[in-house]
């Protein structure tokens, strides 16, 4: 519902699950509050008062007036609007999990309240799984905020049912019994096992969101890559939490091992543009097999459901301290993405720990602990002397090196510097989102996607007749497509992310030597065309791409009447749709035909000599000027439909079904 607001990048999602674990812990010392202080009656009564103050504040709709409005960093403005809008109901269901768990426990005498624990996570995996499947593609964003509000109240109804009658039954200072392995000391947990549970739970939800940033930013931010890795988090605690036994040092911890070393592995050179069938694999595998450890480890130090809110609330804690080190710490104090090796690091010293501290009670595993401490010690200083030797690697191959809210940009330079070939690059995550000759007499020449074959350069030059031009162009990149520019030509760009536009002002030269006159729009392209008055443009460009991320609010049909109001009558409108794993013609090809317009794409192949990539453009107008140009009539191509692909509006999107 706010991702198109914040332009669409993973760091809404990030800045999303840190809201949700910070909102999270407070759920839980409020649990723990409630029934440390509070009378099982006066434990009721509150939480029934907070169950009816949530459901005033449903549907769960954040108005317009929380859209951004400039170029500031976001992140304080997601988390004033989630607070505003899900906060309290959030936190109400956050709290009732370990709060129904503690009734349970002082009404049911012998009772083992952690399964429920992992049930509530079932629950949980099975809302993440279903939501991709069966509700996004057959419900709008308003049906869904309506459909989750009438779930919430009947669940508020029920709950304060069961508060009701929670709270005439069991004895107010009843104790259940003890719980098999690790529940029969009822004493108050010592203050280093309380540390390791909050380190244990700080260090999976830490790799939950690394792993969660990296295969987006570096790999492909397709649907499934944001659900995968949440999934078997989930599971994770599932299967530690629900039956004694699932864990086992002697399976896990050589797993762990391994799966360490292989995401160690694929962080070295070479593996950046690496299939999926071998990154994926890696990489949610290890995330997998490090969250049992972590979560094993919890699971077999869990205390007596005397102290189960404290237990829960730690390991909330633990969740929380991760999502901020991931969520404000990493983007803000790392100028690469670090906190994927930083955290496999932990990982590693964490198992170290847990083996010194907790021996296993087997007398074979006794026997071998020494050997098995100095192998682990081992293996962790290997791992940090690999990830060290990595950051040293790109800060020596970046020429300047940056990362913000909307991801991480890296410059550098290739070639010998006094050939003609020298090139200058601009990367984002493993995407090029930019190139230029440092040869004074080749720099003013379009590189990259935007070579004189491209949709882009076809497009330019069937306007070569109009002069001047008006030239819009959303995703600034290193202002390549300025190098089309003529004396009297007025190219505006919009781009969102401070960086790219100072990379593009400092680091390359295409807006400084380019004959049109230039000006550059900080913010979200769409929000600021909303706003601003008709800008005639003959041609419109839209090119704003995170990575291989895609800023979906930019491709629906409300979108696209707003690119059509900015138009002449028979201006070009053209869309950059080049991608490795999603196919977004079809979208493009309705979106074109909900306007009443005609489309075509131009496909075009690398060309290192030219410094010109590979690239997909499809072009639409109104007019035939376009299409009787005699270079695109050649190399211009009809769009086919795709029968499972529907129109993309603002309330309606489905990256599953352009999946390639």
């Amino acid at each position: 519902m706010i991702l198109p607001w914040f332009g669409g990048s993973a760091a809404v999602w990030t800045t999303c699950m840190l809201f949700f674990q910070a909102v999270l812990l407070f759920g839980y010392l409020y649990a723990y509050g409630a029934v440390r202080l509070l009378k099982p009656k006066a434990q009721s009564a509150v939480h029934v008062l907070l169950l009816f103050a949530s459901v005033l504040l449903l549907p769960i709709v954040p108005g317009t007036g929380w859209k951004p409005t400039g170029t500031e960093d976001p992140s304080l403005r997601i988390l004033l609007l989630l607070l505003a809008t899900v906060g309290l109901p959030y936190f109400t269901l956050s709290a009732t999990s370990p709060l129904l768990q503690a009734w349970y426990a002082r009404t049911h005498e012998g009772a083992v309240p952690y399964r429920l624990f992992a049930l509530s996570n079932a629950g949980s995996m099975l809302g993440l799984l279903s939501y991709p499947v069966l509700v996004e593609p057959y419900f709008a964003v308003q049906r869904q905020a309506a459909g989750w509000s009438a779930a919430f109240l009947v669940f508020c109804l029920l709950c304060g049912a069961a508060a009701v009658l929670c709270a005439g039954k069991g004895k107010e200072d009843a104790a259940p019994q003890a719980i098999p392995q690790g529940g029969e000391d009822m004493e108050k947990p010592v203050t280093g096992t309380m540390l390791l549970w909050t380190a244990l739970a700080a260090c999976a939800s830490a790799l939950l969101l690394a792993v969660t940033n990296h295969l987006t930013q570096n790999v492909a931010a397709i649907p499934f890559l944001w659900v995968l890795p949440l999934t078997l988090y989930l599971l994770s605690f599932i299967l530690c939490f629900s039956v004694e036994g699932r864990y086992r040092r002697i399976f896990y911890l050589p797993l762990l091992a391994a799966a360490l070393g292989g995401m160690c592995h694929l962080l070295s050179p070479g593996y950046e543009t690496a299939g999926l069938v071998l990154l994926i694999p890696v990489y949610a595998g290890g995330l997998f097999v490090a969250c049992m450890v972590c979560h094993g480890e919890l699971a077999a130090l869990k205390p007596h459901p005397r102290h189960l809110t404290a237990f829960y609330l730690m390991i909330s804690l633990g969740g929380a301290t991760g999502g901020i080190f991931v969520g404000l710490v990493a983007p803000y104090g790392f100028r690469g993405y670090y906190e994927l090796p930083a955290g496999i690091a932990a990982c590693a010293v964490l198992a170290t720990v847990v083996l010194y501290r907790l021996p296993s009670s087997a007398a074979h595993w006794a026997r071998w602990r020494g050997a098995l401490l100095l192998a682990a010690a081992a293996g962790t200083l290997a791992l940090f002397a690999a990830l060290g030797w990595q950051v040293r690697r790109d800060a020596r191959g970046a020429r300047v090196m940056e990362r913000n809210f909307y991801g991480g940009l890296r410059v550098s330079d290739s070639g010998n510097p006094d050939s003609e070939s020298a090139i200058r690059t601009l990367v984002h995550g493993t995407i090029y989102h930019g190139r230029q000759f440092l040869s004074p007499s080749m720099r003013r020449r379009p590189t990259a996607y935007y070579g004189p074959s491209s949709g882009i350069g076809l497009a330019l030059r069937s306007l070569a007749g109009k002069k001047p031009r008006r030239v819009g162009v959303i995703g600034l990149g290193a202002g390549t497509i300025a190098a089309y520019g003529k004396r009297g030509d007025r190219y505006r760009f919009y781009e969102i992310n401070p960086l790219v536009i100072r990379f593009a002002d400092t680091e390359f030269s295409f807006l400084r030597d380019t004959e049109a006159e230039v000006e550059v729009v900080p913010g979200d392209a769409r929000l600021s065309m909303e706003t601003e008055p008709r800008q005639d443009f003959d041609l419109l460009a839209v090119d704003a791409f995170s990575g291989d991320s895609i800023p979906v609010h930019l491709l629906t049909r409300e979108a696209f009447g707003v690119y059509f109001r900015h138009l002449k009558d028979r201006g070009v409108l053209a869309v950059h749709v080049s991608n490795k794993y999603l196919d977004l013609k079809p979208v493009v090809r309705l979106a074109a035909l909900s306007m009443g317009k005609e489309a075509v794409t131009v496909e075009t192949e690398d060309d290192p000599a030219n410094a010109w990539y590979g690239s997909t453009w499809i072009l639409i107008s109104g007019g035939r000027a376009l299409f009787d140009f005699p270079p695109l009539k050649e190399a211009g191509k009809p769009l086919a439909a795709r029968e499972n692909v529907g129109l993309w509006t603002d309330e309606y999107s489905n990256l599953f079904r352009i999946l390639k």
